[in-house]
Formats: structure tokens, C-alpha cells, sequence
């Protein structure tokens, strides 16, 4: 038989093995590794995963897998079969942060994961505890001058964007505020809620109905949030301010085959237009990402220009 069918024949075989394996996924638990601790991007994505097993037939179980920023999660995917049968759920912007860090980057989001689909994202703020003496960003600035080196800003994580966002707000206004690294955006808005830090950047979703506790002085972006119209938004006293997207996002290692990619995409969809993760989204404030495998790819992108940008701004070094 000649060389040229021989290749023919085997990569009809391939794309027949994918498409076979597609019709018989899943066939067994789906395990979604979220690499945070709880109480941050899990409570949602819980939700969506409980939505998600209706839909697809069989248990999609979440499961934390925290340490290292995320790293020891994400690399327990990126290392795992292009089966279907573990995926990551995540913050687009954590799967990026790690290009940035000093050292060889221990994997590629674009080489190493494979865009599934959009979950949902949370409104950003900037919040500070509900005992120090400012109503405003401008009173903050104000206040960090007259205080230097005296007041401290929560993160997730060194390198997290929480710490970026933290690092080019001091530049932008002009401060000198001490960063508290935590393990997760979780424990780093409980920080500014029990008043052991002075400022974060929490979702409101992060805050979990403890907005009363603290004092959210503004919309982290370039717009005021329909829900919260008094809140204004950042860029009233810092117009280039800008945050870097969080979306929260569902990835599979690389190499997932095609035909899976787009059942696990369309069952996703489905479960982000069931009543319960709606009710869910609003209730955290939180909006519907969805979209393409390749609407995912595209903000990937964006994220990574944008954490650039930042980074070259403050000129910080992640470690």
C-alpha cells in the first residue's frame, strides 16, 4: 500500500477514534479541578458544576486543589489525560499571571490548556474596612499620604492580579501601602471584612453579602455597576486605571479532542442558562460570560496585554 494512503488511513482513523469517543462521553465522573481554596471562585462554579451534572448525565464534581498561587491545581490539569475527565475551572487572569513571573513559567495557558468556554465574572471593587476614616478614593489617596508605609493592601497571592491591581493603584495615586499576601481571593476579602487589612479588591461575590462590613468605595473599572448606582467608579479619580479581566473559566489539558471540546462547551451553556446558576450569578453579582472556545482564546489574549501593560507600569517583579 502505498506511503501516502497508509498516512490517509491512520488519520481517518484518529479523527474516527475522536469522534467515537466524543458520542460515548462522558461515560464515568467528571472531576473539575478549581486550584483555590474555598470560599472564592468555587462558590459559584459549584453551582454551575451541580447544573452542569443535571445536563450531562453524569457527577461533575468539583474539587479544590489550592497551593502556590493556583499553580499546583492548574499543573495537576495541564497533566492529565485529553480525555474530558478532568477539566479547570479558573480565573483567566491566574492561568495568564504566571508568563509574568521571574524563571521559567511552568506552563503556557495557550500551549499547555485547551479553551473550553466562558463561566461568569464578578464585579470588581476597591473596598477598605469598615473602622478607617475615608468614604471615598480621593479620602484613601489623602489619607495613604498622610500615612505612609501605615496601611496595607490584601492579595490573593504574590503575582496574583489582586497584587497588580494593588501595585499600579499605589503608582497611580502616588502612596506608599504595604502588601499582605493571602492564600486565595477568599481569605483575602475575609481580611478586609475582620478588619485585618485596610484595603482589598474583592468581587462582590468575594464579599458574600458582607458589603454592609465593609466600606466599597468604588467600581473597580471604567463604568458604575446598575446595581449599586451610588458606587462610583474608579476612573472618576484615576481615569487609567484599568483592571485586569478575571473571568472565571473552564479549560481542559491540551490536546482535547475536538468533538469533546464542543459537548462539554454546549452542556456548559446549558447549565449557565438554568434557573438555579441565573439566580446564583445574581445573587453574587456576578454576569454570564459563555461564549466560543475561541471567544475564550481571544480574551486570553487580551489578558495577557493588559497584565503586560500593568506590570510595565509598576515595574514590579513577581517572585
Amino acid at each position: 500500500m502505498p506511503r501516502h494512503i497508509r498516512f490517509a488511513l491512520a488519520a481517518a482513523s484518529l479523527v474516527l477514534s475522536a469522534a467515537c469517543s466524543a458520542q460515548a462521553y462522558p461515560s464515568k465522573v467528571v472531576r473539575v479541578i478549581v486550584p483555590f481554596p474555598p470560599g472564592g471562585v468555587d462558590a459559584l462554579a459549584r453551582v454551575v458544576t451541580t447544573a452542569m451534572t443535571e445536563v450531562m448525565g453524569q457527577p461533575v464534581v468539583l474539587e479544590n486543589r489550592p497551593g502556590a498561587n493556583g499553580i499546583i491545581g492548574t499543573e495537576l490539569v495541564m497533566r492529565a489525560a485529553p480525555d474530558g475527565y478532568t477539566l479547570l475551572v479558573t480565573a483567566s487572569s491566574a492561568l495568564v499571571s504566571v508568563l509574568f513571573m521571574s524563571g521559567a513559567p511552568p506552563f503556557h495557558p495557550a500551549r499547555d490548556f485547551t479553551p473550553i468556554g466562558g463561566m461568569y465574572d464578578g464585579v470588581q471593587t476597591i473596598a477598605v474596612r469598615a473602622g478607617l476614616p475615608v468614604n471615598s478614593v480621593k479620602e484613601l489617596i489623602d489619607h495613604a499620604r498622610r500615612n505612609p508605609g501605615k496601611l496595607t493592601y490584601a492579595s490573593s497571592a504574590i503575582g496574583s492580579p489582586f497584587h497588580i491591581y494593588g501595585e499600579a493603584f499605589k503608582r497611580m495615586a502616588g502612596v506608599d501601602i504595604l502588601h499582605v499576601p493571602y492564600k486565595g481571593t477568599g481569605p483575602a476579602a475575609r481580611a478586609v471584612i475582620a478588619g485585618e487589612v485596610d484595603i482589598a479588591f474583592p468581587t462582590f461575590g468575594n464579599l458574600a453579602g458582607n458589603v454592609g462590613r465593609v466600606k466599597v468605595l468604588a467600581i473597580n473599572g471604567p463604568k458604575r455597576y446598575a446595581r449599586y448606582p451610588d458606587i462610583p467608579s474608579m476612573n472618576d479619580t484615576l481615569p487609567d486605571f484599568r483592571p485586569i479581566q478575571a473571568a472565571i473559566a473552564l479549560f481542559g489539558p491540551a490536546r482535547l479532542p475536538q468533538p469533546i471540546v464542543m459537548r462539554v462547551n454546549a452542556d456548559l451553556l446549558k447549565a449557565l442558562r438554568s434557573p438555579a446558576v441565573k439566580a446564583a450569578l445574581d445573587q453574587q453579582d456576578s454576569v454570564e460570560i459563555g461564549g466560543t472556545p475561541e471567544d475564550l482564546a481571544d480574551t486570553l489574549k487580551s489578558i495577557v496585554e493588559t497584565t503586560a501593560g500593568l506590570i510595565k507600569l509598576t515595574g514590579i517583579k513577581l517572585e
